[in-house]
């Protein structure tokens, strides 16, 4: 696959390699150079930061108590309840 360097630096990525990523618009890539080479990585943790705190808990007082629904205990709980 190639990519051509507009006139303002920017590049396009192919869109079967924004697919594979999951890529979408406003996604931080980390920019490294090794040797003669540009590496660039999706940036996971930030990708995890925009997540938290998104989903609701349907249902649930707490999240031990969606714990306990889901795997029947939650952190903290005594192992042999």
């Amino acid at each position: 696959m190639e990519a051509t360097v507009a006139e303002r630096g920017q590049i396009t990525l192919p869109k079967a390699v924004r697919d594979a990523l999951g890529l979408t618009k406003g996604t931080i890539l980390k920019v490294e150079l090794e040797g003669g080479r540009i590496i660039l990585r999706k940036n996971v943790d930030d990708a995890i930061s925009r997540a938290r705190g998104k989903f609701k808990l349907d249902g649930f007082a707490s999240v031990d108590e969606a714990m306990r629904a889901v795997r029947g205990r939650a952190p903290g709980d005594p192992l042999d309840q």
